[in-house]
């Protein structure tokens, strides 16, 4: 097909700010010195974040101009970072969308989501697995209603298969609950929040003949289509990514898949090899353009409602 100009917007990019490197630093056990950090990003082998979540946010800018992407979605990765995520938004409000961690089943729950909505996040992010907790419970349902009463905001639940690299880099302990992945758990709640956003990423990890599912049940319902999603091995027949696509594109429609690459920090820096495979599937499905500019970055600006202005704003060939 003849090239053509999309704003592609990455629905899935982990902030790890010097403060989440502090944290984690302080769950190895030590006292979060900057030399005892310093020696976290030793053993993950990364670049230690400047301390200033403007000036790392900087960093990224560079980044993604390097690689013609227009916007971002940020995800303050460890509850108690939001502070982070909201600084770097507020320094660069047309390039990025603020995500946030929470545990709802903490008694503080309803306090930090209006204090991260109030401060310019967007999207408030549940990991059940991790956190060990049903979405049928009432504290996560009053969670996710504070979310509904923000105009613009989404909610993104984690379900599948969950594996923190960086948990297992470090020698941390890691209790998941996997009873608690499945995203069939979602049905009841996308239903009573009918205007609301949920987005599941990676096509719900290995669960998705239950994503289908719930996607079909739910029109509010989306798809992140980040990372390589080795999950595909799990499935019988043997499908390939190409196949999920399909599937994804038949169930949901292109206007319910968000682009996203699940890139982390550096020195690996964006991954482009994920957009790369993405966009080797479009071609082999015959995908029109006007679906790969909506799936690529069109989808993730109507949710949250920011377009991209300016000539920094990163639009680029794309064939």
């Amino acid at each position: 097909m003849s090239e053509a100009s999309f704003a592609i917007a990455d629905a899935h990019l982990h902030f790890f700010s010097y403060n989440y490197f502090r944290m984690l630093t302080a769950q190895r056990g030590l006292s979060a010195t900057p030399g005892n950090i310093a020696g976290t990003l030793g053993v993950l082998g990364w670049e230690l974040p400047d301390e200033s979540p403007r000036v790392f946010a900087a960093r990224w800018v560079e980044e993604l101009d390097r690689h013609g992407v227009a916007q971002a979605a940020l995800l303050a990765s460890l509850p108690g970072d939001e502070g982070s995520v909201a600084e770097a938004i507020e320094a660069y409000p047309d390039r990025f969308f603020g995500y946030f961690f929470l545990n709802p089943m903490t008694d503080n729950a309803d306090g930090v989501i209006r204090k991260a909505l109030d401060s310019g996040l967007r999207g408030l992010c549940l990991l059940p697995a991790m956190h060990r907790f049903s979405l049928r419970e009432a504290r996560v349902e009053a969670a996710v209603r504070i979310a509904s009463e923000t105009p613009g905001s989404v909610v993104f639940v984690h379900c599948g298969l969950l594996a923190v690299g960086v948990r297992g880099k470090l020698g941390l302990a890691s209790p998941f609950d996997m009873s608690y992945s499945n995203p069939i758990d979602l049905h009841a709640l996308a239903l009573r929040f009918p205007q609301l956003p949920f987005v599941v990423p990676h096509f719900g990890a290995g669960y998705l003949r239950e994503s289908l599912i719930l996607a079909s049940l739910c029109p509010n319902v989306y798809f992140d289509t980040s990372s390589h999603n080795t999950w595909v091995r799990f499935l019988e027949p043997d499908l390939t990514l190409t196949d999920v696509f399909r599937k994804a594109l038949d169930v949901a429609g292109p206007q319910r898949l968000l682009f996203g690459t699940n890139s982390t920090g550096f020195p690996a820096g964006w991954d482009r090899s994920v957009l790369d495979e993405q966009l080797a599937v479009f071609d082999a499905l015959g995908l029109n353009t006007e679906d790969r500019a909506s799936i690529l970055g069109g989808n993730l600006r109507r949710l949250l409602g920011n377009v991209p202005t300016g000539a920094s704003a990163g639009a680029r060939p794309i064939s």
